[in-house]
């Protein structure tokens, strides 16, 4: 049974949508599993989809989709990896049910029957050739996915439809309808990151790149058009990871340097905004100067509303004043051992001097 559009329910935000407890508690980046394309198959739209769309046996046609890539998997891991996704289908729009967009290729065959679905798989996934029985045609612009999925889980359900709304209203204020594609897409995992999304476009480089989102809130829009495809560069608090790299070296990305070849700002350069929260770490350096060439330093980090900074502070100063009162008291020791050394060995001069002229003394007498 297909839910209800639950984003016309205000009292269901709190609960399911963008204010819920949840939002920004997990780490992102390293979430998405390890594919190299993607299928959307166009089917009907999310407020009819049932929970499991591709295991319906109301719904013939994702049902054998998804069960002629489960038969072939094998044959088609082997050269790809393939993820299906449910996307939708309205009659007279850029998109009808049964066709098939294929990315990063870039193409869509359309009307897509039951009884063409094991040839479609066979030429197209497995063979990688042109599909014997429909022509492909060219994709161009943007694309981005929005799980809609409302039956499957209810986060969805509230975030997905007003994620859609907001890209396109943003998309027109913009004057880019003819160049942004927004879709309702069923499950792509992450429900607990909704909003979540897909968004197909070039990179900065010009080639086609497929990167996900979490997370995703209507203030988020304008910098996700803007900046990611507007610009091809990433969202980096929002960013999961991306088609053709795996959810380990996704992690990895992130920690070290993001697709836009951008570094990660370190906490204390940069603060980190999770939504309305955001981490502030700063480094403080205390050092002393010790005698002959000794140091001692010690960094302390100084967290907002830990109640520790002058505690840490005063520890660093004594620590760092012991070494230095040290330093003084073995510099004086080492200074009276040299002068005392001297005196003795002026002493035992004189001595010899005088005995040596007291000798040459009584030889002349």
């Amino acid at each position: 049974m297909a839910s209800d559009d639950l984003s016309t329910l205000p009292a269901e935000d709190e609960k399911y949508g963008f204010q819920r407890s949840e939002m920004y508690e997990t780490k992102l980046a390293g979430t998405v599993d390890a594919y190299d394309r993607h299928v959307f198959l166009c089917y009907k739209t999310p407020e009819v989809w049932p929970s499991r769309v591709e295991g319906s046996e109301s719904d013939p046609l994702p049902k054998f989709f998804a069960s002629a890539l489960k038969a072939r998997k094998n044959d088609i891991a082997v050269k790809v990896r393939t993820k299906l996704t449910v996307c939708e289908g309205r009659e007279g729009t850029e998109f009808s049910d049964g066709d098939v967009l294929i990315f990063p290729e870039m193409i869509k065959y359309r009307g897509l029957k039951e009884s063409d679905v094991d040839s479609f798989v066979d030429d197209v996934l497995v063979n990688n050739k042109p599909w014997a029985s429909g022509v492909h045609e060219a994709l161009t612009g943007s694309h981005v996915f929005v799980c809609a999925h409302g039956s499957r889980d209810r986060r969805c359900g509230v975030c997905g439809p007003v994620l859609i709304d907001k890209f396109r209203e943003e998309a027109e204020l913009r004057g880019l309808t003819n160049q942004v594609f927004v879709s309702p897409c069923s499950h792509v995992g992450g429900h607990k990151y909704a909003g979540n999304l897909i968004i197909y476009s070039p990179g900065s480089d010009g080639i086609l790149t497929g990167h996900w989102y979490g997370y995703v809130t209507p203030d988020d829009v304008p910098e996700l058009l803007d900046q990611h495809i507007g610009k091809g560069e990433i969202i980096e608090r929002l960013w999961r990871g991306q088609m053709g790299v795996s959810s380990e070296e996704g992690e990895k990305i992130n920690d070290q340097k993001l697709p836009n070849g951008e570094d990660n700002k370190k906490s204390e350069e940069k603060p980190q905004e999770n939504g309305n929260q955001i981490q502030n770490n700063e480094n403080f350096s205390g050092c002393c100067q010790g005698a002959n060439g000794f140091t001692c330093c010690k960094d302390v980090s100084l967290e907002q509303n830990s109640g520790s900074e002058e505690k840490k502070l005063k520890e660093t100063t004594e620590a760092c004043g012991k070494k230095d009162a040290l330093g003084r008291l073995s510099s004086l020791i080492g200074k009276w051992e040299q002068s005392d050394v001297l005196a003795a060995a002026a002493v035992v001069g004189a001595v010899a001097t005088v005995a040596v002229a007291y000798s040459l003394y009584r030889r002349s007498g």
